[in-house]
């Protein structure tokens, strides 16, 4: 090869052409680049209750696309902060778009002394070319106060302990006369109960014709006079003619203890006890002592037939 042969100068200005052409061909161009920037709360005076916002704005470039599964969700509970919700605005710009995310965190907690607590950082994932990339926002400090200093003033109403409120007073003026009320219908409810279940069952017994003619006749002597025991005749039939609801004859004893079956073993007892009865009105001689024992007896065991007990 022939020609002039080069210079000093001519392979220095060769060399940073070169220099020139590689860089450029490694860089980038601004709106290429993946970037974040953030507008933070003020990280001091919070109480629980407060809503805290942070504003990220996200400059993306063309061919990447944001994963919505990235994006912080909220809903979370039982956090010191909690995420109360996301709202997002995007708009075009230069070689990309821009993303806009607006947290608002609640504050939760309220601590006995003053705590620091932090916005959780996340990372948000972009998906496309030339490769899918990851951007991390970091975290952010919030300070947390409590509601009233931990050491407060002695002054009455500011301490740990307060005086109990007396309660209130309620008019029970209509409670008490409802209360009166269905005591009353109670008592008379139950009075009418033991009338019929205890009162008149008992009253029914100690009436019975039978028990009354024994009450009568055990009182009486064997020896005793005459006119006592033509009584106890009397009120013996008494009682028959009330137990069978009519008058009772010696020819009518059949019929008697068809209809009252308790005394059908007495028939024969009540067949004596005309007989007796018939000398006693109708003859002249006294009954014996031993037939005024047998009449006792014979009344206590009606009785006891009248009761069923026997």
């Amino acid at each position: 090869m022939s020609g002039a042969p080069i210079g000093a100068g001519h392979w220095r200005w060769t060399i940073l052409l070169v220099a020139l052409t590689h860089a450029s061909a490694g860089a980038v161009p601004p709106a290429a680049l993946l970037d974040a920037t953030s507008s933070e709360p003020r990280a001091f005076g919070y109480l629980v209750g407060d809503v805290v916002a942070r504003t990220v704005t996200v400059h993306v470039p063309d061919g990447l696309a944001l994963d919505e599964s990235s994006v912080p969700k909220p809903g979370a509970r039982g956090k010191a902060l909690e995420l109360r919700s996301v709202v997002r605005d995007s708009g075009a710009e230069s070689g990309g778009r821009r993303l806009e995310l607006r947290l608002e965190y609640q504050v939760f907690l309220a601590p006995p002394q003053t705590r620091t607590l932090e916005m959780p950082p996340f990372t948000l994932r972009f998906l496309g070319r030339p490769r899918n990339q990851d951007l991390r926002i970091d975290a952010w400090p919030v300070t947390v106060a409590p509601l009233v200093p931990e050491d407060v003033s002695p002054r009455r109403g500011l301490g740990e302990l307060q005086p109990d409120a007396p309660p209130p007073l309620i008019d029970t003026t209509a409670g008490r006369t409802r209360l009166v009320v269905y005591g009353g219908a109670m008592l008379l409810l139950l009075g009418y109960l033991v009338h019929v279940y205890v009162g008149l069952p008992w009253w029914s017994r100690a009436h019975r014709p039978f028990t009354l003619a024994w009450r009568a006749l055990r009182g009486i002597a064997p020896d005793g006079a005459e006119p006592q025991w033509r009584e106890a005749f009397h009120r013996l039939h008494a009682a028959l003619n009330r137990t069978a609801g009519e008058v009772v004859f010696e020819s009518g004893i059949d019929r008697f203890v068809a209809a009252q079956p308790r005394f059908e073993h007495l028939r024969d007892d009540l067949v004596t006890f005309f007989e007796q009865s018939r000398r006693e009105f109708f003859s002249q001689q006294p009954t014996a002592r031993a037939e005024r024992a047998w009449l006792i007896g014979f009344c206590r065991r009606c009785r006891d037939a009248e009761r069923g007990s026997a």
